[in-house]
């Protein structure tokens, strides 16, 4: 993990492509402006989990097609 201390105003550039701007800092809270494009997905982490397994539990569901029978009278 690489950590950078910035002040307010202030930007890391990401892969040439993905700009992270310092807006605001207030107490223990930042405030980030993300500038990339739009095929870079971005999430907050705790988001981010929860599609996970969202996505793990669509995957393990046991939900069965119906039987439509098209097949039975030929």
């Amino acid at each position: 993990m690489l950590i950078l201390a910035r002040k307010k105003d202030e930007r890391i550039i990401i892969d040439d492509k993905i700009e992270i701007s310092i807006i605001e800092i207030k107490g223990d809270q930042v405030k980030i402006g993300i500038n990339a494009p739009r095929s870079v997905k971005i999430f907050r982490h705790e988001v981010y989990l929860a599609i996970q397994e969202a996505n793990k539990a669509a995957v393990n569901s046991s939900t069965e097609l119906p039987d439509l029978d098209i097949f039975k009278n030929q």
